[in-house]
């Protein structure tokens, strides 16, 4: 897992759904001003749910705050599309089937399904500054508490 206070890498890019709009961006696009990054497992399961829904319940307070707000998942655009009507999302979603977001902050991870063993996204959020400097880590999230737990950490980094 990258430090904080470490430099990521930001010249990748992502394909991104805000609303209707889909589109290919790089990663340092996004960092017009403190990004916050929240990497997620699937649309459409229970604690990803809680996890979006928390968030989207907050949108408003981050981007008032002078945080981008994203999260990233493996899904495509297409269900990131049907997923932001469903539950009313106005923030960034990034499709990253190649980890190449959690590649650059060193947090793909060994995991175990039914006794398979894999390695994929850790679910954790990023406080990444506008020059990709990491500000704050949560290596593991509480999904259904997690704008709350990221506006205390954005808090303490004032």
């Amino acid at each position: 897992m990258i430090e904080t206070g470490a430099k990521m890498n930001t010249d990748f890019t992502l394909d991104v759904v805000q609303g209707e709009e889909e589109k290919t961006i790089k990663f340092s696009e996004i960092l017009d001003r403190p990004t916050i990054v929240s990497v997620y497992m699937k649309n459409n399961t229970s604690s990803c749910d809680k996890q979006n829904v928390s968030l989207a319940e907050h949108a408003d307070w981050f981007d008032d705050a002078g945080y981008n707000l994203m999260t990233i998942s493996k899904d495509t655009c297409g269900s990131h599309k049907r997923y932001i009507a469903k539950h009313d999302i106005s923030y960034l979603i990034a499709s990253d089937p190649e980890y190449k977001f959690s590649n650059a902050t060193d947090s793909v991870v060994e995991k175990k399904m039914y006794g398979k063993t894999y390695e994929g996204p850790s679910r954790s959020a990023f406080v990444i500054d506008t020059d990709g400097t990491i500000l704050a880590v949560i290596e593991k999230i509480n999904a259904k508490a997690h704008a709350e737990e990221l506006k205390e950490l954005i808090g303490s980094l004032k």
